[in-house]
């Protein structure tokens, strides 16, 4: 068995160390490591390159479909640029009774819900979290208590982002034909434990149920929470200190 394969490993070690772009890291390391395994099998050096440069056209050209996904980001750029995160922070200031709390609980259940259902692209951090559900928790915050501090702005995006987190991840399994209920049935299946697919969906509602209760209290306390960290009304701002002056 020849360990020349294992450079790799090596190359994403090193590059991690020195902070290298992570992709450039994989993408080098992938070519080594092909490179490496096509020499250790007796191919000479030009071969062993185009060789493993073919074998990544042929992945990317099979699987060319997953690329589409990343023609998102660009339009979503497009549409933060053109003030996507005020507007929707405008709109839900203007709705009476909107909370930060109450927002993102009603996210979490339609998340859920629409997971459970199989459509998981729906939600998501960089299509919906980002320019849309953080900007409008973080402006129902503001329509009550006025501007907030770093620390509870950093706070409302972590709980939006969670509550992406959870929707999907415990509501997924609900749906019967969902990539980690067929992991999990293989898994069973190679330990001798035979069990359908619709039978782990079944025991997977309880779970969801549970999950959504939990994070729910979480989400109905945190407007208590983003409560006692807001200035008081009329409060002035803290002096700065000579260290911050200097």
């Amino acid at each position: 068995m020849s360990l020349w394969p294992l450079l790799g490993i090596a190359v994403v070690v090193a590059g991690f160390i020195a902070r290298f772009n992570p992709l450039l890291v994989v993408v080098a390391a992938a070519l080594v490591t092909g490179i490496a395994a096509a020499l250790s099998t007796g191919v000479d050096g030009l071969h062993a390159v185009t060789g493993t440069i073919e074998t990544f056209g042929k992945a990317f050209n099979d699987n060319r479909y997953i690329t589409l996904t990343w023609m998102i980001l660009p339009v979503i750029g497009l549409l933060e640029r053109a003030g996507l995160q005020e507007k929707a922070r405008d709109l839900i200031a203007r709705v009476k009774g909107a909370t930060t709390g109450r927002l993102l609980l009603l996210y979490l259940v339609v998340r859920q819900g629409t997971a459970a259902v199989g459509l998981t692209s729906l939600g998501g951090h960089p299509q919906m979290v980002r320019p849309l559900i953080a900007p409008m928790a973080e402006g129902a915050a503001e329509a009550r208590h006025g501007d907030l501090s770093e620390k509870t702005r950093e706070k409302i995006k972590a709980q939006s982002a969670a509550t992406d987190n959870i929707g999907l991840f415990f509501g997924e399994d609900i749906f019967i034909a969902i990539a980690s209920i067929l992991l999990i049935k293989g898994f069973l299946e190679t330990n001798g434990i035979i069990v359908e697919p619709f039978h782990l969906s079944v025991w997977a509602i309880p779970t969801a149920i549970l999950a959504l209760i939990i994070h729910g209290v979480r989400l109905w306390r945190l407007d208590a929470v983003i409560a006692r960290e807001a200035p008081a009304p009329g409060s002035a701002p803290a002096a700065p200190t000579p260290e911050a002056e200097a």
